[in-house]
């Protein structure tokens, strides 16, 4: 389990995760992107 949380933390201190954190910052910041994260994390709840 700790492997992958370091390959994590390797891709997250790469140039390719700082941006892909920007973009998941800047996606979070927006109320439509917010309210379309909300209703699938509710999809995916209701399945189980």
């Amino acid at each position: 389990m700790s492997g992958i949380l370091e390959r994590i933390k390797r891709f997250a201190r790469s140039p390719q995760g700082r941006r892909t954190v920007e973009q998941a910052r800047r996606a979070a910041a927006d109320p439509r992107r917010r309210a379309q994260a909300q209703r699938l994390m509710g999809r995916l709840r209701g399945r189980r």
